[in-house]
């Protein structure tokens, strides 16, 4: 298997008793940076004239690695390991978000307007005026996220329970980046019928939903019915949320190389979700050579029992993805680890482009294409260019409800796509920078106001 560079992912933190004495620490040390870990915050919690007790927290590549540099602590003489904790299972326990009052109810006066008798008033004035929702109540600010757990993140078909960290983690990007709030809806059904209904009945409380993690080609239908049968916006983040970055990305990237989108060959990897999604944004923005792989090779016109996403991207060449390599300009995967290979990569077009986005491990590790290559951009946090979703959904909502937009549309993803591009100036655009980073405090006012900007150019703001 693929070795990761450590990262917090995970991360251990490690309770060692050691002798009190000069180089022991050292020796632990050591053993970590043996075993290929990333040392990180080494807390002294006692120290008495014989011992000392020691909290340390240590990053690995895996699970595995994570084992091994324990293991490999417990075989240094004199060294005590009294406990081991994981940090991101830490950080798990008891949830990760929760529901908090906006107004405190200090006295009788407060409860009988913030419930009844006083609320009575409120819900009357909104039955009589179904608008009235998004200024009274939590509709104008809340969304859903809804999932059926088919599809979790590169994990497969996990169910509801399964997904439900995930669905929180969500969340809180909502909030932190985006001001909104969200909250996770598992459902226990994978019938694209019962989930289009479930979410069409639960829809009034909400302003808009997020769908996430369903499995294609079932996501495109229940995505294309909740937009022509709700008046809220729709957004599967696995598809056009990963298309919007992956476009953001691409427009710096091509500057770079001096190539334009329309003369570009592009090869796409996958044809999930996310891959057809990219495809249908790119064709969008003006690429006309698109060539989309799955796990049998290039989609060709001749195969037979394509399914219908698959049969709009089909095209006269055949062969494997090391054929359609052959003098392409731009690689896009959201696949599977490993499937392009360096010799692929010599077969490009001058200066090429490859984002390589499966996660955790990417199609092809950037360090074995590092001089092949002009750009790379992968998934993960600890390359640069990373591909990450949270740049463009919290500003997209963000956007869409501010301006009462009843759905999200093609080109205000285009615009949202546009407007993370344009945050990279270009004094500060190079091979390692092509996106800004997600903590970057101006992303989701950005999208939002170009996303607003879209919405009111089609005339589909309400606001």
């Amino acid at each position: 298997m693929t070795q990761l560079n450590p990262s917090s992912s995970f991360s251990v933190e490690i309770r060692v008793q050691l002798p009190n004495r000069a180089g022991t620490l050292a020796t632990v040390t050591g053993a970590i940076a043996d075993m290929g870990g990333s040392l990180g915050e080494i807390t002294l919690l006692e120290r008495t004239l014989d011992l000392t007790l020691r909290d340390i927290t240590v990053d690995a590549g895996s699970t595995e690695q994570a084992e091994k540099i324990v293991q490999a602590i417990k075989a240094l003489p004199e060294i005590k390991v009294l406990e081991v904790s994981d940090r991101t299972f830490d950080l798990h326990k008891g949830g990760k978000i929760s529901v908090n009052s906006k107004v405190p109810i200090h006295g009788q006066s407060d409860l009988a307007m913030a419930y009844t008798p006083g609320v009575g008033r409120v819900c009357k004035a909104i039955a009589a005026d179904p608008e009235k929702a998004f200024s009274l109540t939590i509709k104008s600010n809340t969304i859903a996220i809804v999932t059926d757990g088919s599809a979790v993140l590169g994990l497969g078909n996990l169910g509801p329970l399964g997904a439900l960290p995930v669905m929180e983690g969500k969340a809180m990007l909502f909030k932190d980046f985006g001001g909104l709030d969200a909250f996770p809806v598992c459902l226990t059904t994978q019938d694209t019928e019962e989930i289009i209904e479930t979410v069409k009945r639960i829809a009034p409380v909400f302003g808009g939903v997020n769908l996430e993690d369903i499995s294609a080609p079932r996501c495109f239908e229940i995505e294309r019915r909740l937009s022509e049968e709700l008046d809220i916006p729709i957004f599967h983040d696995d598809q056009n949320g990963t298309a919007i970055v992956t476009q953001a990305a691409l427009y710096n990237a091509l500057k770079l190389v001096q190539k334009s989108l329309e003369d570009a060959r592009i090869v796409i990897n996958g044809a999930g979700a996310a891959g057809v999604a990219i495809a249908h944004l790119l064709r969008e923005a003006g690429a006309k050579t698109i060539l989309m792989c799955d796990s049998k090779g290039i989609i060709s016109s001749d195969r037979t029992n394509l399914n219908a996403s698959k049969q709009e991207f089909a095209v006269s060449e055949s062969g494997t993805l090391a054929d359609a390599m052959h003098e392409t300009d731009i690689f896009i995967g959201v696949s599977a680890p490993g499937v392009l290979t360096p010799e692929m990569v010599d077969t490009m077009a001058d200066d090429p482009i490859i984002f390589a986005m499966a996660n955790p491990i990417p199609e092809i590790q950037p360090e074995l294409v590092a001089d092949k290559v002009a750009v790379m951009a992968t998934g993960r946090s600890d390359y640069p260019n990373q591909i990450n979703n949270v740049l463009a959904f919290p500003g997209v909502f963000r956007g869409a409800l501010d301006c009462r937009a009843n759905k999200i549309t093609t080109k205000m993803c285009l615009e949202a796509a546009a407007a993370i591009a344009s945050l990279v100036s270009p004094n500060e655009l190079s091979r390692d920078r092509i996106v800004p980073s997600v903590f970057d405090p101006r992303v989701a006012s950005a999208v939002s106001a170009a996303v607003q900007q879209a919405a009111r150019t089609e005339g589909i703001a309400n606001s």
